[in-house]
């Protein structure tokens, strides 16, 4: 995408650092963009009305029917994508999935955007939150459901983001005030507290903790792991992970096997001594939101939605297609490691400004062997829930994900006097 709005690190090279540097756009799309077809041979102009509602960004692999203009455009009468990748085909994948969840479904907590020590705090909206999780509050129904609550994801930004403290130091002493300012922002506080949160939630369920943005994890993409040693106590429980963001994590359920949980055993244990059926296999590739955060600014909002965006990755087979020309990642010659090779269950995109879903399908015809001629045509379908889990300190919620129907259901938590929530 030729964009004249979007960054440019030449630029900023080349710019009077005596001057500060203008605040970022939220968009880089304006009415002068191109769309550039580019490939080992050169580059050229993509042009025609098809290509208007096609919701393109920088790096996505497209195939374009067409032919070429007086003016050395290419015209495009057509166009299409890799679609969905390959889908394991479980034993449940070939069933018809339910539109009503029962009693003895086995759910995932979905959440992102703790920000644990932010200005602004949210600690009793996350208390409400691990003591829901732990089955210590609520009426009977609501134990029931944390009950069948099996495995917690945290989708990065656990963390708030450092915010330099002001001093009255002058201009011209520096090393003086930067000093000041690392003395006076750095606490171990948030650490040791959302330490405490994991440690109670990891008695109960298995913790899958990605890092974010805002994260002590870098800013690079792919994120590493956060060091289990930070977090104290629940370092000690082998049901806390800590995953790398993206993350592409494994679940396999057997319906027929009590509920992971030590609480509420006696409801657990009725509700699953008659849960019958077949083993669930499920995927989540689940990122903490930077990539479809930076296709925001490529896109006019509205038509393409935060949603679209995260179908389209998915249907492109990429999941951060700007990196590296404005997401920043690290350098890969050989592989890239954003490629969707396999569709996944559970497409989860944390720390977004609100909570959205769709169940993502595409029919295709697969070749098998069998069969009289030796080789069988069989039409399968892939099916994909995407989330976009939203800010939990900016509202209070979280996302319930059902392993058997591929639905979801929203808790929000809030206290009375507070606007979180």
């Amino acid at each position: 995408m030729d964009m004249p709005l979007k960054p440019n690190v030449l630029e900023d090279i080349a710019r009077d650092h005596s001057i500060p540097a203008p605040p970022p756009k939220p968009k880089f799309c304006s009415e002068d963009d191109n769309i550039m077809l580019e490939d080992e041979s050169g580059r050229i102009c993509l042009v025609g009305d098809k290509l208007k509602s096609a919701g393109l960004v920088t790096g996505v692999i497209l195939g374009a029917l067409g032919a070429e203009t007086k003016e050395g455009d290419f015209e495009v009468v057509d166009y299409c994508f890799a679609e969905m990748a390959h889908q394991p085909h479980h034993e449940t994948q070939s069933m018809p999935i339910d539109v009503s969840p029962s009693d003895s479904d086995e759910w995932v907590a979905l959440v992102s955007g703790l920000e644990v020590g932010a200005l602004s705090p949210s600690d009793a909206q996350i208390q409400l939150l691990v003591e829901f999780l732990t089955g210590e509050s609520g009426e009977e129904h609501d134990q029931l459901l944390s009950s069948r609550i099996s495995r917690l994801i945290i989708a990065g930004n656990s963390f708030a983001e450092v915010v330099a403290a002001t001093s009255g130091i002058e201009e011209e002493d520096r090393r003086t005030r930067r000093q000041a300012q690392e003395t006076s922002t750095f606490t171990p506080h948030p650490t040791l507290h959302l330490a405490a949160y994991l440690s109670d939630i990891a008695r109960s369920i298995p913790i899958h903790l990605l890092p974010g943005a805002s994260d002590p994890s870098g800013t690079i993409l792919p994120q590493r792991c956060l060091p289990r040693a930070m977090f104290g106590d629940a370092s000690n429980y082998s049901s806390f992970s800590c995953e790398t963001n993206p993350a592409f994590i494994h679940i396999t359920t057997d319906p027929s096997t009590p509920s992971h949980h030590a609480k509420s055993k006696e409801a657990s244990t009725s509700k699953s001594s008659s849960a019958t059926g077949p083993t669930l296999n499920r995927t989540f590739l689940v990122n903490s939101g930077q990539p479809v955060d930076d296709m925001y600014k490529y896109l006019p909002t509205p038509p393409h939605t935060r949603l679209s965006m995260a179908e389209s990755t998915l249907r492109w087979r990429h999941m951060a297609p700007t990196a590296p020309d404005t997401l920043w990642c690290h350098p890969y010659f050989s592989e890239d490691p954003f490629i969707i090779t396999e569709t996944p269950d559970f497409y989860i995109i944390g720390n977004q400004p609100e909570f959205k879903t769709k169940l993502v399908t595409d029919k295709a015809r697969q070749r098998s062997s069998g069969g009289t001629s030796g080789i069988d045509e069989v039409e399968s379908e892939k099916r994909c829930r995407v989330i976009l889990v939203p800010n939990f300190r900016e509202t209070g919620m979280i996302v319930l994900a059902n392993l058997r129907t591929l639905g979801v259901k929203t808790l929000s938590f809030a206290v009375e006097g507070m606007s979180v929530g």
